[in-house]
C-alpha cells in the first residue's frame, strides 16, 4: 500500500505508522501531575495559546503554524 501512495504522502504515511507502533506507550498522568514545575519561560505562541479558551483552529492558524502556503497566499 505504501508503493501505491504518492511521493508527497509517503511521510505523513510513516509517520502515522510509527505513532501507531508507540500508540500502546501512554504517559503516566498521576506521575506527571507530581512533578515539579520547571522553571522554563513560556514562549509567546505558548502565552497565547494559554490566553485562548477556545479549541477551535482556524484554517489560515493551523497553516502558519505548520508553515505551509495558504490559498490566500499569492
Amino acid at each position: 500500500m505504501v508503493k501505491n501512495l504518492p511521493q508527497s504522502a509517503k511521510k505523513s504515511a510513516y509517520d502515522y505508522l510509527k505513532y501507531l507502533t508507540i500508540s500502546h506507550v501512554r504517559p503516566n498522568w498521576e506521575e506527571i501531575m507530581e512533578l515539579e514545575p520547571d522553571e522554563t519561560p513560556l514562549s509567546e505562541e505558548e502565552k497565547r495559546q494559554l490566553k485562548n479558551n477556545s479549541e477551535f483552529v482556524s484554517w489560515e492558524e493551523a497553516m502558519d503554524e505548520l508553515n505551509l502556503p495558504t490559498d490566500t497566499e499569492s
